[in-house]
């Protein structure tokens, strides 16, 4: 990636606390709406493919992810700033740029899916945050000497679950009409 990261996207990492609070409280903004979505007609009325889990599961799930996605990015700012190896601390700054962009990805996921109805733009945005997150994954492996990678690669496992659950929802859907478009 050829951008520079502004410095508050290095400074939010550095301190624990924001590192961890910040991706809770963009995911808490972006999946609270969603409540009444998941009540409504278009939701219910979804043909889902097998093995989903109840929908209680997803919000403590995500904020859990949130919080780990965080914590990895604290780690990898940790090895950016105290690296002594110049090719582990691009490594590290390569993954925290790798950490922004699959954040922004990911707190756009839900409205694509729930507000905006659209399954299939929804899968490809979490098809690409899967492959993001995989390989941010692998590049922050060994600048933080493989402590990310504990933290990341349950969310990676996850990401990968949510885009076969709605790349099902979107196989088995379309062409339907689903539910009342009026919500």
């Amino acid at each position: 990636m050829l951008f520079i990261l502004p410095e508050v996207l290095l400074d939010i990492p550095r301190n624990p606390i924001f590192a961890v609070g910040i991706p809770i409280v963009l995911g808490t903004l972006s999946g609270v709406p969603m409540r009444k979505q998941v009540k409504g007609e278009w939701y219910k009325n979804l043909v889902v493919p097998p093995g989903r889990l109840p929908r209680l599961v997803f919000p403590f799930v995500w904020t859990g992810l949130y919080a780990s996605m965080g914590f990895a990015s604290s780690l990898a700012v940790l090895c950016y700033d105290d690296g002594d190896v110049p090719s582990l601390r691009s490594a590290a700054y390569h993954g925290l740029k790798l950490y922004w962009c699959q954040l922004a990805l990911s707190v756009v996921r839900m409205p694509l899916f729930l507000v905006f109805k659209q399954p299939g733009l929804a899968t490809a945005n979490s098809a690409l945050l899967t492959v993001l997150s995989s390989y941010m994954t692998i590049v922050l492996d060994k600048p933080t000497n493989h402590g990310s990678t504990y933290f990341l690669a349950p969310c990676c496992a996850w990401l990968a679950y949510t885009t076969y659950l709605s790349g099902g929802i979107w196989w088995l859907n379309r062409g339907r009409q689903v539910g009342d478009e009026k919500q």
